[in-house]
């Protein structure tokens, strides 16, 4: 029996050398067929050749509708002398007629004149012009499709013309997989007490099954329990041919899957050095493979990916297939630790005639990281890391035309840049993503020529108006604009029925109420500074100003869910939470964009999104927003 190993930090070639050269001393690597029915074929891959069983057409047809003659009796036929032709020398056919031995051409209608009983022509005809011979299209016995070939639609419908019933297809791999965790519900709900999580794992490796053509069974949840993991185990891999265990892979008191990969078969590894996923766990268990995934979405799907996917591939007999890669350059800086192959998922916009990737944010367990995700960046251990500018490749998981019609704006939340996004892509199909950073955040951005728009809110606090004087000071050498897209309430969200009596800040100042705030140059950071400065309050008397959250929502969310008791927000986050607001002041909400990164038709296209009657008909309906000043150029800076 081969030795069993157990290495906390494995290098992913490594670590996939050893699980498929393992797997190849199995009978995992055979492959299974199964005959289907034809009509059920589609997206199966054969497993043999396929040959036709009757030519077709199988019989002499018309090409065309016209009239069916012997080309010798047209002779002679022109324009200036035209041929008259007796009901006895010719036979009215439509397309796909069989055409009788006595004919052999066909003439088209629209050169036939019909008079009375007799047919009329004003050109020779050649022999079999315009008719179909017998297996133009396939002759019987032609190998149709070969093997290992996935059947689409014109594959299906060849067979069918061909006269194939069934075919032998590679059967489907089953990949069974097992959720576990105590604190795992099925669906939950709105009202779920502390500590449930909603199993999401399960359902994401299912359809990423699906989408590589293999079938899954998924295990009801079980308990953390031992005995009952192990039971499950061996339930599914008495009909699955891989198994999956979701969670336990870890090494606590409640992480049970290595030992029992160890206990009923062959533990081969437990820990890669990759980042999400180091605690990973691969085995042997009745020659067929065991996979343990993490816990977190995006350890689970990376894993899933990198030892699951060639598996499925493997037991259908086909190709892997290669991801499209595209060099970019990096908007940050991304720091990666040295001893790991470091898996991050960006987005990408070409901006300014260059594929800049931002980094989606790093947490194992944020799944909308996945969601957002045009493609995944791989800096391989031994690298510290990338600095911003820095060239790299990205393997794409979006196709290159939608990456091509995307613009990005870098800036301050707010939720009408989400229907601005969802109306540009359904009226237009231009993407808009969306990357939190705050307004200072945003003007750097634009400084730095990384965003095609910023969004902003700043106050000036000797002034009391917003945004021109700080993009005059920080744009001083572009050509920029100022654009208006709403006025918004902002104020002090509180939850439902105000429990705590919050009327203003002097109620939160040396108080035990939690506040949550905004990160560090946005302009609501910098209005909340102001505010406090104009009430005489130190920020060190506010319990909770270091605590920071990168939207409005999120501060919504927060007091939603008791994790705070109050924090500065606009009124449509609190109203879309059902919770209550204090105003305090109505603020300037404008985009600020440089012309020579806008090209012209996205600029239309943005205006008319912006100024049009659904966005305005829906901020109405979000609430707290005012459209005064909506669609104007409030201000612009020129070289």
């Amino acid at each position: 029996m081969e030795r069993k190993i157990f290495i906390a930090n494995t290098p992913l070639e490594k670590s996939l050398e050893l699980f498929f050269k393992r797997l190849e001393k199995t009978d995992f690597c055979s492959i299974k067929t199964e005959p289907v029915n034809v009509l059920d074929s589609l997206n199966r891959i054969t497993a043999n050749p396929v040959y036709a069983r009757r030519s077709s057409p199988h019989y002499v047809s018309a090409a065309m509708d016209g009239i069916a003659v012997k080309a010798l009796s047209t002779n002679g036929a022109t324009e200036i002398s035209p041929l008259v032709l007796k009901k006895e020398e010719f036979l009215v056919v439509d397309t796909g007629d069989y055409i009788p031995v006595e004919f052999d051409t066909v003439i088209m209608i629209e050169d036939v004149n019909f008079i009375g009983e007799t047919a009329q022509i004003i050109k020779a005809a050649v022999p079999w012009q315009h008719i179909r011979s017998v297996g133009e299209d396939v002759v019987a016995q032609d190998m149709l499709i070969p093997s290992l070939t996935r059947i689409g639609p014109y594959e299906l419908a060849s067979l069918v013309t061909a006269g194939v019933d069934k075919i032998e297809v590679i059967k489907k791999p089953v990949i069974g997989i097992i959720p576990t965790g105590t604190e795992l519900v099925d669906k939950g709900s709105e009202l779920m007490p502390p500590g449930q999580i909603v199993e999401s794992n399960s359902r994401m490796l299912s359809a990423l099954c699906d989408e590589w053509g293999a079938l899954s069974l998924r295990h009801e949840i079980v308990i953390d329990d031992k005995e009952q993991i192990r039971q499950a185990m061996k339930a599914v891999l008495r009909e699955a041919d891989i198994l999956i265990v979701c969670s336990g892979s870890s090494a606590g008191r409640e992480d049970f899957t290595a030992s029992l990969v160890e206990e009923m078969g062959e533990l081969l590894l437990h820990g890669l050095a990759i980042r999400p996923g180091k605690p990973a766990i691969l085995g042997i268990i009745d020659n067929k493979p065991v996979i343990g995934v993490p816990g977190y979405p995006v350890s689970a799907n990376l894993i899933f990916t990198l030892f699951a996917r060639p598996l499925v591939y493997m037991k259908q007999g086909i190709t892997f297939p290669e991801s499209q890669n595209l060099e970019c350059y990096t908007a940050r800086k991304i720091p990666s630790h040295m001893g790991v192959d470091d898996f991050i998922n960006v987005s990408i916009a070409k901006v300014g005639g260059r594929y800049l990737c931002f980094p989606q944010a790093r947490g194992a367990g944020v799944t909308t990281s996945l969601v957002k995700s045009d493609g995944v960046l791989c800096i391989k251990r031994g690298v510290e890391g990338l600095q911003a500018g820095d060239n790299c490749v990205v393997s794409l998981n979006r196709p290159l035309q939608l990456i091509d019609n995307t613009i990005i704006t870098i800036g301050s939340h707010d939720l009408s840049m989400d229907i601005l996004a969802d109306i540009l892509y359904k009226k237009h199909g231009l993407r808009l993503i969306s990357i939190n950073a705050g307004s200072m955040g945003g003007i750097f951005s634009l400084r730095r020529k990384e965003t095609h728009f910023a969004g902003i809110h700043l106050l000036d606090s000797e002034t009391g108006k917003y945004n021109r004087s700080y993009v005059e000071k920080y744009l001083p050498d572009s050509e920029w604009q100022l654009i208006n897209l709403v006025k918004r309430d902002q104020g002090l969200i509180i939850k439902k029925g105000n429990p705590l009596h919050i009327t203003s800040f002097k109620d939160i100042a040396e108080t035990n109420i939690r506040y949550i705030n905004r990160q560090n140059g946005s302009g609501t950071r910098i209005l909340l500074d102001y505010l406090l400065n104009l009430s005489h309050i130190m920020p060190q008397s506010i319990n909770g100003y270091n605590r920071e959250e990168y939207t409005h929502l999120a501060v919504a969310a927060s007091i939603k869910n008791d994790a705070s008791d109050t924090g500065l927000g606009i009124y449509a986050s609190a109203r879309a939470l059902d919770l209550d607001f204090i105003p305090i002041t109505q603020e300037q909400y404008d985009i600020c964009l440089l012309s020579e990164l806008v090209p012209p038709k996205t600029y239309d296209l943005l205006m008319a999104a912006i100024t049009s009657a659904e966005f305005h008909e829906r901020i109405k309906e979000a609430g707290g927003y005012n459209l005064e000043l909506n669609g104007q150029i409030i201000a612009s800076g020129y070289l």
